[in-house]
């Protein structure tokens, strides 16, 4: 600390902090936009909630649900992931978090492990899913961005991808976690 304090005033201070003041003035202004962004999708996801269209999002995504989580799965789980990935869906990745939250404490069996439904709930959150990225749309178009939906089809792509080789490497593991249990019975 006091070696970057005597290089500061060695290279000028008035440079430095004139531009550490224009970037808390960039990040400030940035958690604002952000924060309108995440107060609109949170409200919405509170009346898709509270409206029962959760209940509606969970039985149109009941079969991807019940392919990637198992069949084991509680109604109550099913809803918190179905919002979740509506959300994601959505390119709301933040405002997807509260709901992820929901569904991994109601997979928690009280091992302290991780379940094979939770390890999947994760990788497709890391893995960004999203259909239309409008956290990244909006954060270009603060940013001055004179085509903020540009990114749409690379993302997709990216997206696509990243699930698709997520899912795979996570059903791989499963699999030969059960094989290796049925050896070890069988052996």
């Amino acid at each position: 600390m006091i070696l970057s304090l005597s290089l500061l005033l060695i290279a000028g201070p008035e440079k430095a902090l004139g531009g550490m003041l224009a970037a808390s003035n960039e990040a400030v202004t940035l958690s604002l936009t952000l924060l309108a962004v995440y107060a609109v999708w949170l409200g919405i996801l509170s009346i898709v909630e509270h409206t029962g269209l959760s209940n509606a999002l969970s039985r149109l995504l009941k079969p991807v649900i019940r392919f990637l989580f198992g069949k084991n799965i509680a109604p109550e789980t099913e809803k918190y992931i179905s919002v979740n990935m509506s959300a994601n869906l959505l390119g709301m990745g933040g405002a997807a978090t509260p709901m992820g939250i929901k569904a991994i404490r109601s997979m928690d069996d009280g091992k302290g492990a991780a379940t094979d439904a939770m390890i999947m709930l994760f990788v497709l959150n890391a893995s960004g899913i999203s259909l239309i990225p409008t956290t990244l749309i909006g954060l270009r178009g603060a940013a001055g961005s004179k085509a903020p939906a540009d990114i749409i089809l690379p993302t997709l792509i990216a997206v696509i991808a990243s699930a698709v080789f997520g899912t795979l490497v996570v059903k791989g593991i499963q699999r030969l976690g059960k094989r290796r249990k049925k050896w070890k019975m069988d052996g």
